[in-house]
């Protein structure tokens, strides 16, 4: 497949992923957060245009590759945290999807090397993530490199040390079994209701059916588990008021399940790359 219609696929997935609203909790073309805009998302998606290339003509260095991304986008963003587990999703399936088979993902996340793990921690040197150590694996202790080295845990082995605790790490571990749910979700819906309100119901439905783990890392289990209910409750009812009045509810209380709308990512630019001609 055509590294260049595999970039733009990619960023429109990002692009349309922050700017389907109301997106309950999150930043969209409707809303900011007091110290992150709709604008620092679109800078970050158009910036990181040529690391997304480098990874559709990759086999290998998807450690180096998040990084590069990450590094990236926080140049053109002025150092926000807008897409890290987007990147964390979206290299491998942008390598596998340049090998002719996105599934192959997979194969690419089981593959890394230490070397990719280290490049993985050096990545947070640039942007502040909210992260929980692994296994004393600190992310803010430079020392942690020279532990990862030792013991020669490749990166795959680091997200499967995180699966516990963290949706990205599961979907590496799992063969991104919600990722590619979303992307089957989103075709079905945008025949039904157009891209924008596939989107929101795709992101609901995600979040009905786990709760998010970056609300979990936040505000413990029983919110995440509140939200993952009311967002049931909203899709019940499927109204625009319904949305709205959860979206205001999550602004209000700062609550973001982040990590659902990085997958919803993931799965805009799977469906995006079923839907578009590459050689349009």
């Amino acid at each position: 497949m055509n590294p260049k219609h595999i970039t733009r696929c990619a960023q429109l997935a990002m692009m349309l992923e922050v700017s389907a609203t109301p997106k309950p909790g999150n930043v969209d073309k409707d809303h900011d957060f007091p110290d992150i805009t709709y604008g620092h998302f679109l800078a970050s998606a158009i910036g990181v245009e040529p690391v997304f290339e480098k990874a559709a003509m990759s086999n290998v260095g998807a450690g180096t590759l998040i990084r590069e991304a990450i590094e990236v986008s926080a140049r053109w963003n002025g150092g926000k945290n807008t897409h890290f587990g987007t990147f964390l999703l979206l290299m491998p399936l942008t390598m596998a999807a340049g090998k002719g088979d996105v599934h192959q993902a997979n194969e690419i996340v089981q593959k890394t090397t230490v070397e990719d793990a280290v490049e993985f921690y050096k990545a947070f040197k640039c942007i502040d993530v909210y992260l929980e150590d692994v296994d004393d694996l600190s992310v803010n202790d430079a020392k942690s490199i020279d532990e990862i080295e030792r013991r020669g845990l490749t990166l795959y082995d680091i997200m499967k040390m995180s699966a516990g605790q963290d949706e990205i790490a599961q979907e590496w571990v799992r063969g991104f079994p919600r990722t590619f749910a979303g992307a089957r979700m989103l075709a079905e819906k945008v025949k039904e209701m157009g891209i924008n309100d596939a989107i929101v119901h795709s992101y609901l439905t995600l979040l009905a059916e786990q709760p998010d783990t970056l609300v979990q890392k936040k505000f413990g289990s029983s919110v995440a588990e509140e939200v993952s209910r009311k967002a049931s409750a909203v899709l019940k009812e499927w109204s625009i008021d319904a949305v709205r009045l959860f979206d205001d509810e999550l602004i209000r209380r700062r609550i973001n399940p982040g990590t659902t709308a990085d997958i919803t990512a993931a799965a805009l630019f799977i469906h995006l790359l079923e839907e578009y001609d590459e050689t349009a």
